[in-house]
Order: C-alpha cells, then sequence, then structure tokens
C-alpha cells in the first residue's frame, strides 16, 4: 500500500489515540520505511514523515534526531534482518544444500520485504552505522567463503581463491534478486534453481532441467528422463553395430 500526504488526514485531536513513546517510534519508522522506499532519503522530508504521523515535526526530531538519524535506523534494521536470514540458511547440510538455501532466503527476503531491498540497494546514506550494501553483501560473502574453502580444500583446489568465488557468487544472486524484484517471474523457486545450476554446475556442465535438490519429485523426473535418453543412445549404438556387423562392446 502507497503512503503519500494527499492520502492522509491529521485526525482530531479529540479523536487521535496516544501512543506510548516506544509505539510512535515504531510507527515513525514504518511510515519512514515506506516513503524512502518509494522516494529514496533525499526524496523524503521530515515534513512528509510527521503529516503522514499526524504529529509535528519536533516528535520525530525527539526521537530520531533528524531525517538522517530515523533513516540509519531503518537501514540498519533491515541490514541486520537479511543478514542474519541468510546467515542462518548456510547451517548444516550439503555444500551445494547450503547454497540452494542461501539463494532461497535471500529470494525470500526480496518478497516479504521488498521495500526494505528497495532501500538497501539504494546508495545507503552515510548516516548508517553498518554501511553500504556492499558491506552487507561482503559480510555475507565472508560467511561464504568458509564454505567455498573447505570444498576447495576437498577437491584439492586453492583454498586461497575462495574470497573472490564467494564474492562473485554473492554478486550473482543479490544482483539476479534486483533484477526479480520488480518482473517477480519465475517462481522463487524455480530462480533459486536457475541460480543454483549456474554457480554448481558452471556453463559447461548446465542441468538442462534444474531443480532444487529438496524437489524430490523433479530430482526423479529428471533421472529418468536421463536414463530414458540413455536407453535411446544405446539401442541407436546397438541398431548401428548391427548394420555393419560389428557387435557392440559390452556397457
Amino acid at each position: 500500500m502507497t503512503v503519500t500526504i494527499d492520502d492522509v488526514s491529521e485526525p482530531p485531536r479529540s479523536r487521535r489515540k496516544r501512543m506510548t513513546g516506544k509505539e510512535r517510534r515504531e510507527q515513525l519508522l514504518d511510515i519512514g520505511r515506506t516513503l524512502f522506499a518509494e522516494r529514496g532519503f533525499d526524496g523524503t522530508s521530515i515534513e512528509e514523515i510527521a503529516t503522514v504521523a499526524g504529529v509535528s515535526k519536533p516528535v520525530v526530531y525527539e526521537h530520531f534526531g533528524g531525517k538522517e538519524g530515523l533513516y540509519a535506523v531503518v537501514v540498519d534494521r533491515e541490514m541486520e534482518h537479511l543478514l542474519e536470514t541468510v546467515t542462518k540458511s548456510l547451517v548444516g547440510g550439503h555444500p551445494r544444500q547450503k547454497i540452494e538455501r542461501a539463494a532461497l532466503a535471500l529470494l525470500e527476503y526480496i518478497e516479504d520485504s521488498s521495500q526494505g531491498f528497495r532501500i538497501l540497494v539504494r546508495d545507503s546514506h552515510a548516516a548508517s552505522a553498518t554501511g553500504t550494501f556492499a558491506s552487507l553483501l561482503s559480510d555475507i560473502a565472508g560467511q561464504v567463503e568458509h564454505l567455498l574453502g573447505d570444498e576447495f580444500r576437498d577437491k584439492g583446489f586453492d583454498p586461497k581463491s575462495a574470497p573472490l568465488y564467494a564474492q562473485a557468487l554473492i554478486g550473482m544472486v543479490a544482483l539476479t534478486g534486483t533484477y526479480w524484484l520488480d518482473v517477480r517471474k519465475p517462481k522463487r523457486e524455480e530462480v533459486a534453481a536457475h541460480l543454483v545450476n549456474l554457480a554448481w554446475n558452471g556453463l559447461s556442465g548446465l542441468e538442462p532441467k534444474p531443480y532444487l535438490t529438496t524437489d524430490y519429485k523433479a530430482r526423479q523426473k529428471d533421472l529418468k528422463a536421463k536414463a530414458k535418453e540413455a536407453a535411446k543412445e544405446a539401442k541407436e549404438t546397438a541398431r548401428a553395430a548391427r548394420r555393419s556387423g560389428i557387435e557392440p562392446e559390452p556397457v
């Protein structure tokens, strides 16, 4: 729902609900979050926030010290929420499943907290204590770096390259999420499957019909399709061998 000044009229003082300090603070944060998502930091004013909240400007200053303070709290909350969501998804399971869960976690955040994500992907204001969106992605990449480092060691690769791959992986998911924020097609799970397909298999090993390992039905369907294709190729090989009079080698 879009909140604008034109849509809101200040209620008479006799009917206005008296809020506690905590309730008023949360109200101002909700209103600020909506306006910052729609118009950005520079396009939003203290006057607008106060008018929509039905309070005077000094009330906003009292709680946050100004627009910068309000914006900083909104950004910091969103950053903490997203970082916690993605970090939790990286616990336990096979490395591929961790990547799947991380991609799904980011896409779920984008879908459920689109206003917050719109604020984060803009150039974060200097008032934010936790830095920019790029620094947040670096924090997430740091979590993925340990995951990739262990996987590289197991495969005999140089673990020193793990940070580069972690940045590339997180950047790919974040940029795709920014695109998906507006188009919302295909579904979240399908987007995650394609992202993991590219990240896990690489361009040279792309699966024709990618699936998440948690999607048992899709996996079984893919295995049956591969078995059917292999059986077809075996029959064609045997048929060609009979025509030429050469017995095919046993598989």
